[in-house]
């Protein structure tokens, strides 16, 4: 075996250890990814529906009756005597309306089919229909797919009602089996995916859901629906709980209250949707939670069956946060099993405090709360209560009143710990970390259960855009919204910016305020209204549309956790990244999410291998985003390695390929022996080049970042005495932190082995033009070959040259795409304008967002690119919603004293009129269509009379004085003459052309004024009015202003 055949199969060997290494980080994220909640459908006494059952909570309201007489006769079983036998100390309950109605003809059921069903089946079907409408899922769509069904449940009161061998048919099997709650939703709906039934009594809901999850992360199912169910149809179980002392005399679950005595029995149905978070965010889902991790365990032999295990509690809690891979401080609700028992709360509140209750630093604070106080405890359906409830919870922000708490139970201690039970409505603002809460659901028998969820992935920061067309009016505006946010009532703020983007002219005034919340946008838009000045506002007067180049950033601006903000908030971002990564697996031997996001990683990512494929991805996702929102380069441009960024956005080639591409430059690079060093000097090229051949080393001229801005790069110590020869000079010269000495001859070695790779990439002609690094010129079909990224390694970077290509061919807006704004310092040297747009995507040390925000508000504010806003929030599932309208700036326009017409005022054309009666008759009123104005609310105006038709009313109306029109002894036609110029020289004016003696103006200038291309002619007509009356002197296709 020759050494080039040990060195394929050592590269082969590698490839495949790499490929098993990324099947391997696959699966270990696919067991611990969050699983997003799409669906969420209950019914709940006094809740039909999850907005239902946040009013109940919110609004304090209790839920508990007395027994409906349809339900059993409970004066004939209740006795306050717990030793009564067969009698209940409790007339109290939470009951659902109507569960003997069922929509049988909808689900394909016949009469007597319905008639034998357990109504615990009907629920779950409709509920569970509900749960997949309110997720916008079809059930079209999810029949024949690997879809799971979890249903939780323990009582089967229906079966025991009508019971009877005589009257048994053959319904009566699948009607009353407990399995069949689940199996009859999978037949019905034709869902292929694990469809179970559990019982573990008071948990069975949350232990579905925590199976559901399981079922997901395994891939056994690509979508779960969990939940449970309970109603109660017969006294039976609440006789027997009345017997050990379970039940609460007054029907009210007291949860932490000195008087808690037991609990009040009720019913219900909660289904939940779940699919892996990935996927409901590269879909589009509505996410109204994530369930960050759960943990399932049991009390195993305790002090007794059925006696709380406050260990077993505190395992079960660790567990479920170490799943969820998340502190125990960032915790901020927990909704509690809370039955109301004196034994049981103190030891859930003592579990609690062990794992969660540690002193904050920062001063946060947990909110502990239970639906039981409001809805009674739901048995098999209070895990999935309490889940949807935590979920209203951490998407609203407000922790709603817990009830009947009067004296905290002696038993129960939150001194030193964050916990306080929120007895009145309580805010939860936002913060830097996402809201997360827990659910405890404690099953009767020992089965715990404990999930952490959390608020779905959203913006940190809103961009709320408004326009008018006066100042007056937008500050009215910003008023009008600020009042809108400011009540109680108002819709999410999310929904507010969608539709003031989306269902709004953008006029002519603009502004853009950001914000993290609704509270911190009033402050905002007080500001606009106040005049005072906020850095999170931004305001302009919409102009014409700019050229855009997109600048691609060179190594250097990297650093851990560059668009960590981004990948974690926006779907399509974080698409492209992972699937980079993949692509990148057979390439690197970590993981590029790994190198990107993980601080143990860290170091690697100066590592040139790691390097720069870790910025081409970050920035060709970046590019992809700012497409997504509507904002198209016209021209690109990289630096060193990010012109195959720019390359790969040009359509040059593909993402794969361009990806193979990077990977073999960072690779190559890394292999070679002597790494050299870099040096940014302030000198000419020139001079640079003249100091390197008077030191006589060998030392490269590596970039051209302006012109008195160069890089030199060459080994070592060939590059000290060059820097020592300019620090002689007084010239500043910086070594650069660098991993190679890259655009020098140190690279010449591995050029030979990377044109062979590129050669192997399939090449396209730029779809956009792609400013050369190696000419500083829009680049030529020599771009696409293998040949000119050979030379693009190792020739200098013509960055000055290419910035000024930029200016040539009118770019004005320049967008730096990468994780810092490098090239704009340097731009706007090369490349110096007063009217110039330089917008950072990224910036190190600011939020992701809140630099993107920024730098997409300015462009909309000018209008300097056009915005596709719903683009812009096509990830995060807004809804319009009512705004406020127009605020007219109305003005008075009155006639305030009418002349009452008189029979002599009617005069024969040509008569004797009198002075100043020539006046009438130079208007006439004639009604005509108009179009819509373009003018500050872009409506077009209508065209003028036709000059025939305005010069045969002059001459009509000229006979009263003897003359003719064009006559210049009327003093009339003088007199309009001099006011068609003055309105000329005013309307040019007006557009902000200086009108000043010796100045230039023509017909060319129109576009660099704002005139609309269908007013362009008439642009040029005032010019040609203006030069007629003398003002302007034409000079070739222009004029010059003489008076």
């Amino acid at each position: 075996m020759t050494t080039g055949d040990r060195a394929a199969l050592l590269r082969q060997a590698l490839g495949e250890v790499r490929e098993l290494r990324a099947r391997l980080d696959a699966a270990e994220r696919m067991q611990h990814e969050p699983v997003a909640v799409i669906g969420m459908a209950c019914r709940f006494p006094g809740a039909d529906d999850p907005a239902a059952l946040w009013r109940l909570v919110s609004e304090g309201v209790d839920a508990i009756s007395e027994v409906p007489a349809e339900r059993w006769d409970v004066d004939a079983f209740y006795d306050p005597d717990p030793a009564a036998p067969g009698k209940m100390i409790s007339r109290w309950g939470g009951f659902l309306k109507q569960v003997d109605l069922f929509d049988a003809d909808f689900f394909g059921l016949s009469q007597r089919e319905a008639a034998r069903t357990d109504p615990q089946q009907r629920l779950v079907l409709e509920v569970a229909w509900e749960a997949l409408e309110d997720a916008a899922l079809p059930a079209t769509r999810v029949a024949g797919t690997r879809t799971g069904v979890v249903v939780g449940a323990c009582a089967n009161d229906y079966h025991r009602l009508h019971a009877s061998l005589a009257d048994a048919d053959a319904y009566d099997g699948a009607g009353n089996a407990m399995s069949i709650l689940a199996n009859r939703v999978s037949y019905l709906l034709d869902l292929r995916g694990p469809s179970i039934t559990i019982d573990t009594a008071c948990s069975s809901s949350l232990v579905a859901v925590h199976l559901a999850c399981g079922l997901l992360r395994s891939g056994e199912a690509d979508l779960a629906l969990a939940g449970g169910v309970q109603l109660m149809l017969a006294p039976d179980s609440s006789i027997v709980f009345s017997k050990t002392q379970l039940l609460a005399r007054d029907g009210r679950c007291k949860t932490f209250d000195a008087r808690a005595d037991g609990m009040v029995r009720s019913e219900g149905c909660g289904i939940v949707v779940l699919k892996r978070l990935s996927e409901a965010l590269a879909d589009g889902d509505p996410i109204w939670t994530v369930i960050l991790g759960s943990a399932v365990n049991q009390d195993g032999r305790s002090n007794g069956l059925t006696a709380p295990s406050v260990l077993a509690q505190q395992e079960v809690i660790r567990r479920a946060l170490q799943s969820a891979g998340v502190e125990p401080r960032t915790i901020g609700y927990v909704e509690a099993h809370g039955t109301g028992t004196a034994l049981g709360d103190p030891i859930e509140i003592d579990a609690l405090k062990a794992v969660v209750g540690a002193a904050r630093p920062d001063g946060n604070r947990c909110a502990v709360g239970s639906v039981k106080a409001n809805l009674g405890h739901l048995e098999a359906a209070a895990g999935v209560a309490g889940l949807i409830k935590a979920a209203l919870v951490v998407k609203h922000g407000v922790i709603p009143p817990h009830l009947h708490l009067k004296v905290l139970n002696p038993s129960i201690s939150l001194e030193g710990t964050p916990f306080f039970i929120a007895t009145e409505t309580a805010p939860w603002p936002a913060g830097p970390a996402p809201r997360r809460a827990e659910v405890s659901s404690f099953g009767l028998g020992g089965t715990n259960a404990h999930a952490v969820v959390e608020e779905p992935p959203a913006r940190p920061e809103h961009l709320l855009v408004l326009s008018a067309a006066t100042p007056e009016a937008l500050s009215e505006q910003a008023r009008r919204y600020a009042r809108l946010l400011s009540v109680e009532s108002a819709p999410p703020l999310g929904d507010v910016c969608h539709t003031a983007a989306v269902g709004r002219v953008h006029l002519a005034h603009r502004l853009a305020a950001r914000a993290a919340d609704a509270q911190e946008m009033v402050r905002r838009l007080e500001a606009v209204a106040a005049g005072a000045p906020d850095s999170a506002i931004f305001r302009g007067r919409a102009a014409t549309r700019r050229r855009v180049a997109f600048l691609f950033t060179g190594q250097g601006a990297q650093y851990p956790g560059m668009a960590r903000e981004l990948y974690e908030t926006q779907a399509s971002f974080r698409a492209v990244l992972e699937r980079s990564a993949e692509l990148l697996s057979r390439a690197l031997d970590r993981s590029l999410l790994e190198v990107l996001f993980d601080a143990r990683a860290a170091p690697l990512l100066d590592e040139t291998e790691y390097t720069q494929p870790a910025l081409f991805a970050v920035e060709y996702a970046l590019a992809g985003l700012w497409r997504s929102w509507g904002v198209e380069p016209d021209v690109v441009l990289g630096h060193s390695v990010g012109e195959c960024v720019a390359a790969a956005v040009a359509g040059v080639f593909s993402l794969e390929e361009a990806l193979r591409l990077v990977a073999a430059r960072g690779r190559l690079t890394k292999e070679l022996a002597g790494r050299g060093a870099m040096a940014a000097a302030a000198t000419s090229e020139r001079h640079a080049a003249e100091v390197i051949a008077r030191s006589g080393e060998e030392v490269a001229i590596a970039a051209v970042n302006g012109p008195t801005a160069v890089t030199l790069s060459g080994r070592v110590e060939a590059l000290e005495p060059v820097l020592a020869a300019l620090e002689g000079e007084g010239i500043e010269a910086q070594r650069l932190r660098v991993s190679h000495a890259f655009h020098s001859g140190l690279l010449d070695p591995m050029l030979a082995s990377f044109e062979a790779e590129a050669s192997k990439i399939a090449y396209a002609p730029p779809r956009i033009p792609v400013v050369s690094n190696v000419t500083g010129l829009v680049a030529g079909p020599e771009i696409a070959s293998a040949a000119y990224w050979r030379r693009q390694v190792r020739a200098p970077v013509r960055f000055f040259a290419g910035m000024q290509t930029l200016a040539e061919t009118g770019v004005t807006a320049f967008i730096e795409v990468g994780p810092h704004p490098v090239l704009l310092g340097l731009g706007q040297v090369c490349a110096p304008g007063d009217d110039s747009l330089w917008l950072p995507s990224l910036r190190r040390g600011r939020g992701d967002w809140e630099q993107m925000l920024g730098s997409l508000a300015r462009l909309h504010v000018l209008d300097a690119a056009p915005i596709d806003w719903r683009g812009f929030d096509r990830d995060y599932g807004r809804r319009r919603v009512r705004l406020p309208t127009y605020p007219w700036q109305r003005r008075r326009f009155w006639i305030d004293e009418p002349r009452t017409p008189q029979a002599a005022d009617v005069r024969p054309r040509g008569a004797d009129q009198g002075d100043g009666a020539w006046r009438d008759w130079l208007y006439t009123l004639e009604w005509r269509p108009r179009q819509p104005l373009e003018h500050g609310c872009g409506i077009r105006p209508s065209r003028a009379a036709a000059p025939a038709d305005l010069a045969l009313r002059l001459e009509e109306h000229c006979r009263v004085f003897g003359g003719a029109p064009g006559e210049p002894e009327i003093p009339v036609l003088a007199g309009v003459d001099d006011v068609c110029a003055r309105f000329a020289a005013e309307a040019v004016a007006s557009l902000g052309a200086a009108l000043a003696p010796g100045q230039r103006i023509g017909p060319e200038d129109s576009e660099r004024l704002g005139v609309v291309a269908t007013h362009r002619r008439l642009f040029a007509r005032l010019l040609e009015i203006l030069a007629e009356d003398g003002i302007l002197r034409r000079d070739g296709p222009s004029y010059e202003v003489v008076a």
